[in-house]
């Protein structure tokens, strides 16, 4: 900082502009102390628009929240300070690294509700949420230079992970089906071809995020058959697939495949996101690595939140509350499709999910996304650019809508100021092919 740049300001003493330059020449001088890897940690775009998306008067279309104004509030804090008064000594203090025992059996009759029905709860280890389990999974098996195989689009905190461990990321594409077995089966034997070492493939299978995208039942067992003859471990994502709206869940990859599949779940949307609390279910052989990997970071996951979640599964009907979010959820998908078709122009495309929390958009080629997110808080509407799924730095047509948390008549709201905005950039578009 210079004094010209001080001088544009207010006039500050003479004392005062000298420790602000001091501050800035050490923290210039502690620049050379971060490591590599921390050049790859980055805001992620999700966050910067979520506090955007914060501002009174906006439909925000941009977060998947889950809509916890369905949650018997009242009753869970009721709960809460019941483990705190009589089961306080436990809840407050540390607890096991790998998780308390009796949420870990839960979890596993959780995941017998998909299908999973072989789950022991030695081999579940609780994290802070599934992002945290993406973090150990990377940090235990993955060297800088290795290769990470992602679906395109894929979760944008995923990418943040992988790029933070300073591996290659490389992607395979979707089509409505999901992943594209022969795609992901030339996409090894290149990289294979190259000498490059591929870890493991992360796959969302479940209502992508963020394309709302499900894997077809006829792919899944083909996709664990190539990484298994490729020995590329899968690392399964599925914190969406108890919302099927149907009721009637996918069997994950893991359900048919124990010893070729991490299993990672969490209750941020079928429950409540603040507590923090998701799992991976770990293949026997590689549990203890994984465990230990996950007890160095957290030490413990925190046993008051554990306590909350246990009850609730025990004390509550949290099948019924998971029906009560995909009737929710389903008939905010619906208004959203009801409103694209009636307000947006011609030349988009969109996905139809079966559950979940988004509906990814298509604009015409030539179109970015990005900059367009300006003009849209300006009409008073949020959205997330498609460039943030992306671990290329390539401009964007794409862009997700989230309809969880927003109710029917404002996402009919949102989307009708949305229209003008995407109309008006695929005219300019069609001004400068025809000009």
């Amino acid at each position: 900082m210079t004094h010209e740049t001080l001088d544009a300001g207010p006039e500050l003493p003479a004392e005062a502009i000298d420790a602000i330059e001091r501050a800035a020449t050490a923290a210039h001088r502690h620049e050379g102390l971060f490591s590599e890897r921390a050049a790859n940690i980055k805001q992620s775009a999700v966050r910067d628009v979520f506090d955007i998306s914060m501002r009174p008067g906006l439909v925000s279309l941009a977060g998947g929240n889950p809509y916890l104004q369905s949650l018997p509030l009242e009753k869970l804090g009721q709960t809460a300070a019941r483990i705190i008064a009589e089961e306080g000594m436990t809840a407050l203090q540390y607890g096991g690294g790998q998780g308390t025992e009796e949420l870990r059996t839960q979890i596993c009759e959780i995941m017998a509700a998909e299908g999973i029905t072989d789950a022991r709860p030695e081999n579940v280890v609780i994290t802070a949420g599934s992002q945290s389990a993406q973090d150990v999974a990377t940090k235990v098996f993955c060297n800088p230079g290795d290769v990470v195989l992602v679906e395109n689009p894929t979760y944008v905190g995923a990418l943040n992970t992988f790029e933070a461990y300073q591996v290659q990321v490389e992607t395979v594409d979707m089509d409505d089906d999901g992943l594209v077995p022969e795609l992901l089966e030339a996409k090894i034997a290149e990289l294979q071809a190259e000498g490059k070492n591929i870890k493991f493939l992360y796959t969302i299978p479940n209502f992508n995020n963020p394309s709302g995208i499900t894997l077809a039942p006829g792919r899944r067992q083909r996709i664990v058959n190539i990484c298994r003859n490729a020995n590329i471990l899968i690392l399964e994502d599925n914190p969406y697939g108890l919302l099927r709206f149907d009721g009637h869940p996918l069997a994950p990859m893991r359900a048919a495949n124990a010893h070729d599949v991490i299993y990672m779940g969490s209750f941020s949307k079928i429950f409540a996101p603040g507590l923090r609390i998701g799992w991976a279910l770990v293949p026997e052989h590689l549990q203890r690595r994984f465990y230990l990997a996950s007890e160095a970071v957290t030490l413990c996951p925190p046993t008051l939140n554990q306590m909350i979640i246990s009850a609730y599964l025990r004390d509550y009907d949290w099948r019924g509350q998971i029906e009560t979010y995909r009737a929710l959820y389903e008939e905010r998908c619906n208004a959203l499709l009801v409103a694209l078709e009636e307000h947006m122009p011609s030349g988009l495309s969109w996905t139809r999910p079966e559950g979940g929390f988004f509906v990814w958009v298509t604009l015409p080629d030539g179109v970015d996304t990005y900059p367009l997110l300006k003009k849209a808080i300006e009409a008073g509407v949020v959205f997330i650019p498609g460039a943030a799924f992306t671990h290329s730095d390539e401009p964007s047509n794409k862009l997700r809508l989230a309809f969880s948390a927003v109710p029917p008549e404002s996402i009919a709201e949102g989307v009708r100021r949305l229209a003008p905005v995407l109309r008006g950039a695929i005219d300019t578009i069609n001004k400068g092919v025809t000009s």
